[in-house]
């Protein structure tokens, strides 16, 4: 695990009916269910092992709308407003504060490409800002040396992975709503054609809404109900060092060689963006054709996994039995065994791009699957040939951040309410009508 996770206690009893069941406890169900549960919304929240202990405490912890895609620009929005009020919501920190996110780099196309985005977020109303040569070499003194630019997004942020989801199933629990933790969801109950209940290892649950939002499990399990989610997940190698002299760094640090992030307890997250390895799985040999687009892309950033992946079986195509233990079961954390290789890598890097941390010890190395999707944006709403089901997975590494507007968007979908951002670009069908070409930038 990456750091000591929050740990809370939660209810054994399963509740014999709800009005929404939302499977999976990282930081997008936990989201759901809350804002559910704040609008007086029965609902039940389960995790198969322990709340956040998957890839929702092994991200950077960016809370950012800088060089979002445009699809995804409005949640990260609106989610920056959101972190902002879950402190005094449900009284307890969520690590959240508006640092600002400072990016750097020597390469003119890159800074170009910023430039690019800041032109086009002006019309957002969102504030980012260009840096100087010598603006870029202030924010960056901790490096010692020069840049050719850079940019500074003011009134972005991070929140701690190591807090944020636990302390939304504590706002589930303070506002009405049910968490069980070490209780699977097996498989959902169908009546003339529509969801009636929620099959888990502990009995089952009466509702007539489930949402999935089983991050790198969400598509083996709508496979069960003969719902095709195209989904394929890389896995994602991470360390920190402890506190120390580290210098003057900013709380967080993007460069192409390395970023950077401060920790709750001092110390610092270490990783190379977009560096990750695919392991072959039954779900991404399946899907291999629709991810072209995005594995040519960013083919540069990807490595040949191990067969690890196809060992832990969240990406299986094999229909499990609703009354015998599932894969989900036999991994309650997806705890894949991080790359050695690009661990000492980024140390190094990190250590050469920022002398202070030449004497900081490591304090963790990790792993974690990141569920993403053909376009790199997540799939949030409902499936049109379930009624009664919805599925929000897929978020491509942006989920921590984008974690509450995902969150209150479906709960305002399941309430009836106006939602604040269109739809369309999240739905499901839209791969059925090819999305080829169609990648995230970002």
């Amino acid at each position: 695990m990456p750091a000591p996770l929050m740990t809370i206690a939660t209810g054994t009893d399963l509740p014999a009916r709800a009005d929404v069941v939302v499977i999976g406890g990282g930081i997008v169900g936990t989201s759901i269910a809350y804002y559910l549960a704040r609008s007086g919304v029965s609902v039940v929240l389960l995790e198969k092992g322990r709340i956040g202990a998957e890839q929702s405490s092994r991200n950077w912890g960016w809370c950012r709308q800088q060089n979002r895609d445009a699809r995804e620009l409005p949640m990260a929005t609106k989610s920056l407003e959101l972190w902002d009020a879950l402190a005094a919501e449900i009284g307890e920190d969520t690590g959240f504060r508006r640092c600002g996110l400072t990016y750097l780099s020597d390469d003119e196309s890159e800074i170009a490409g910023w430039a690019k985005w800041r032109d086009f977020a002006v019309t957002q109303g969102v504030r980012t800002a260009m840096l100087t040569p010598q603006e870029a070499a202030e924010r960056g003194r901790a490096t010692a040396k020069t840049w050719k630019g850079g940019v500074f997004s003011q009134d972005d942020g991070i929140a701690d992975p190591s807090r944020a989801a636990p302390v939304l199933a504590l706002g589930v629990i303070k506002y009405g709503g049910a968490v069980l933790q070490e209780c699977a969801a097996r498989g959902v109950e169908l009546s003339a054609g529509r969801v009636s209940g929620v099959v888990t290892e502990k009995g089952t649950i009466a509702t007539s809404q489930v949402v999935v939002a089983g991050g790198a499990w969400a598509s083996s399990f709508c496979h069960q109900l003969g719902v095709g989610m195209p989904q394929a997940s890389t896995r994602s190698t991470i360390l920190s060092v402890g506190p120390g002299a580290a210098g003057d760094i900013p709380p967080a640090l993007h460069t192409k060689d390395v970023s950077i992030t401060a920790r709750g307890d001092g110390g610092w997250t270490l990783a190379v963006s977009g560096r990750a390895q695919l392991d072959p799985t039954p779900q991404n040999i399946r899907y291999a054709k629709a991810f072209l687009p995005m594995f040519t892309r960013r083919w540069g950033n990807l490595s040949a996994g191990s067969l690890q992946g196809w060992g832990w079986k969240h990406e299986t195509r094999r229909i499990w039995k609703l009354d015998r233990p599932t894969p989900m079961e036999r991994a309650r954390i997806l705890d894949p065994k991080p790359n050695r290789a690009i661990a000492q890598d980024t140390l190094a890097r990190a250590r050469k791009l920022l002398p202070g941390l030449s004497a900081n010890p490591v304090q963790a190395t990790w792993a974690g699957y990141i569920d993403s999707t053909p376009d790199g944006v997540p799939v949030i709403g409902p499936v049109d040939k379930i009624p009664g089901l919805m599925i929000a997975a897929g978020f491509s590494g942006h989920g921590f951040g984008i974690g509450p507007g995902a969150g209150l968007l479906v709960a305002q979908m399941l309430t009836g309410q106006a939602t604040f951002v269109d739809l369309t670009n999240y739905r499901l069908e839209r791969f059925a009508k090819g999305s080829w070409g169609k990648v995230s930038e970002f």
